[in-house]
């Protein structure tokens, strides 16, 4: 069993933040699994990474990895991330340092925080 239930960040707007995790989301499987006008969740099957609305700045630190099912979902996501407000922090390629198959793009979400889309996939 998972260690980790969920994850949860606060963000300065949801408004602008939503249109980054749904793109993300989509490209990897997942979408949205719970909203209300403060909150907004998204997983593959349940509640995963929750975001809530809150005035305070971002932290400059730390990131949270979204696990793709193949490398084609990776680049999709990085790309979706990129066109819905999110900036690059590492292009789709290979993280041999991490293993033979690591397969990781890195994102920041408009807020500043790092979004990593990964998959251990040979493709």
């Amino acid at each position: 069993m998972p260690v980790i239930d969920h994850v949860g960040f606060e963000v300065a707007s949801l408004e602008r933040s939503a249109p980054f995790y749904d793109a993300v989301f989509e490209a990897i499987g997942g979408g949205r699994a719970y909203a209300d006008p403060d909150t907004i969740a998204w997983g593959i099957g349940e509640p995963q990474l929750w975001l809530t609305a809150r005035s305070r700045p971002a932290p400059g630190f730390g990131h949270i990895a979204l696990r793709a099912p193949d490398r084609a979902c990776v680049r999709a996501a990085h790309a979706a991330g990129l066109e819905h407000g999110g900036t690059d922090d590492g292009p789709p390629g290979l993280r041999p340092a991490y293993g033979p198959t690591y397969y990781a793009a890195y994102l920041r979400d408009p807020d500043g925080l790092r979004i990593e889309v990964v998959t251990r996939a040979e493709r």
